[in-house]
């Protein structure tokens, strides 16, 4: 039977490995947060804010699920292959061949692949980063930038690559932008709202 979207999403969420737990930790403290707020907030029981909530969610889980196979230490789930076969520096190798700007490509090859090991591990954070901030709902602003700027990275990077829509890469662009300027934080403990709450709390006269 081919993939589908209901048998890939429950073999993700019951693989048993140490990154599967941590998932789970990151899903959890995700709705208690969104639960707490919405106890303790009013103002923030909305269907507005409930589905942003779930947009930010889902798009965190995305992020989260693509850095399992660039994982530390060599960045790939393949550890036996050779370098620059799979994980994130065949990617970049791919970058360095088909991005759409020579400056990006020239970069690519002649300043990140032969200095692979000190690029890697600030890309796989960034990405892990962006993907727990989106699930939780802390400094989402920022992160939805950082990650809008990955995918612009991205996007250009292989828009040439064969097989690849890179169309693809600028609606998710377009999506961390909108996350980034709608800043995508209800029933979140990064809210404005939460925090002026705390802060009134703090200041009953105010």
């Amino acid at each position: 039977m081919n993939p589908n979207p209901l048998s890939d999403v429950i073999a993700f969420v019951t693989n048993p490995v140490g990154t599967t737990a941590i998932f789970w930790l990151l899903v959890v403290a995700s709705v208690v947060i969104a639960a707490f707020v919405w106890n303790r907030l009013p103002e923030q029981r909305t269907l507005s804010n409930l589905v942003q909530w779930l947009i930010r969610f889902v798009m965190g889980a995305f992020w989260w699920q693509q850095s399992l196979w660039k994982l530390p230490p060599l960045y790939t789930d393949h550890p036996e292959a050779a370098f620059g076969e799979t994980g994130l520096a065949y990617w970049m190798g791919l970058m360095g061949k088909h991005a759409a700007i020579p400056l990006q490509a020239d970069f690519v090859n002649n300043i990140v692949l032969p200095h692979f090991y000190l690029f890697a591990p600030i890309v796989y954070s960034l990405e892990v980063l962006t993907g727990v901030s989106l699930m939780l709902g802390g400094f989402v602003r920022l992160f939805a930038i950082i990650g809008a700027l990955q995918i612009l990275n991205l996007w250009l990077g292989l828009y040439s690559a064969p097989g690849e829509w890179p169309w693809t890469y600028f609606f998710l662009f377009l999506l961390q932008l909108m996350v980034a300027i709608h800043c995508y934080g209800g029933l979140s403990a990064s809210t404005r709202s939460w925090s002026q709450d705390a802060a009134g709390a703090a200041r009953p006269g105010l």
